[in-house]
């Protein structure tokens, strides 16, 4: 997973998303469902570049994604992005191999 640490790295993404759909995941490090999610995540089997944002270190990024996508932001978050639109979301321990497999199967 690639970090994204800055609002221009995160829009530079979102507008790339109208050719390449990614997973964004929005994770915090004092969370214990995050650590879940994570694990989850990496035993994920896709081509789908996928990005991770730090809540507690990346928070302006956290809150434009936020105001960006019209998505309220819980953590851990998985996002699924395609045309600039959050298309699939998922949250704590919704957040699972088989269904992120199967969202990815259904809108990508």
């Amino acid at each position: 997973m690639e970090r994204i640490k800055s609002v221009e790295a995160w829009r530079s993404l979102l507008g790339k998303s109208k050719e390449q759909p990614f997973l964004l995941f929005k994770f915090s490090m004092t969370c214990q469902s995050s650590l879940s999610a994570m694990k989850e995540l990496q035993a994920l089997d896709t081509e789908l570049p996928k990005y991770i944002v730090i809540v507690q270190e990346d928070r302006l990024v956290s809150n434009t994604i936020e105001k960006d996508l019209g998505v309220k932001h819980e953590s851990p978050q998985l996002l699924i992005l395609k045309g600039e639109k959050g298309i699939w979301q998922a949250t704590h321990y919704k957040i699972k191999k088989s269904l992120v497999n199967e969202a990815i199967n259904t809108y990508v």
